[in-house]
């Protein structure tokens, strides 16, 4: 994006470990959206389009990353080949079901079950994470939070509306 990481990393912080602790992108979507808006210094449409739209579809971590994830955990473990057809597959069930993934705790363990359902893989074995799911959803909900302010940013620059007096401003207004 041609921006000062340290100054992004500085003002969506806490955003982040809001997003982090609650586990609930849809807790953090007002201070998700605020963050745009008042400290990057993207306009308020693309910081609420961009904001929601991450919120239902733009879920990398939970949607994307970990039912791929689980499913090459699973796949040996059930004696199934990891092979070119067998990871075609996977990234076709993975994207078709990361529509709707719902962006609160837990949300990405319905998306994995239905993942490893559809490859005929045991379900069974996803329990072997529940113990540890929610620090495994801490760092999931947070990339799925940067995810959208990341791409709202990457709008705003891109489409030449993005102020970057605000996103260089020492001042970080308080979120509320």
């Amino acid at each position: 994006l041609g921006i000062n990481p340290v100054r992004y990393v500085k003002k969506t912080l806490e955003v982040l470990i809001f997003a982090f602790t609650s586990r609930s992108s849809a807790g953090a979507l007002p201070l998700n959206i605020q963050t745009q808006t008042q400290r990057l210094g993207v306009p308020e449409g693309i910081a609420n389009f961009s904001a929601t739209f991450g919120l239902s579809i733009g879920q990398n971590g939970c949607a994307g990353i970990y039912p791929a994830m689980l499913a090459i955990m699973v796949a040996p473990v059930a004696h199934v080949h990891i092979d070119f057809q067998f990871i075609i597959t996977l990234i076709a069930v993975v994207i078709i079901s990361s529509f709707g993934v719902a962006g609160v705790g837990g949300g990405a363990t319905f998306a994995s079950i239905l993942v490893l359902s559809t490859l005929n893989l045991p379900v069974a074995l996803a329990g072997v994470l529940i113990s540890i799911e929610p620090l495994i959803d801490m760092g999931r909900t947070a990339l799925n939070v940067n995810d959208s302010i990341l791409a709202g940013t990457g709008t705003a620059r891109l489409t030449k509306n993005w102020d970057k007096d605000t996103f260089e401003s020492n001042h970080y207004g308080e979120l509320s």
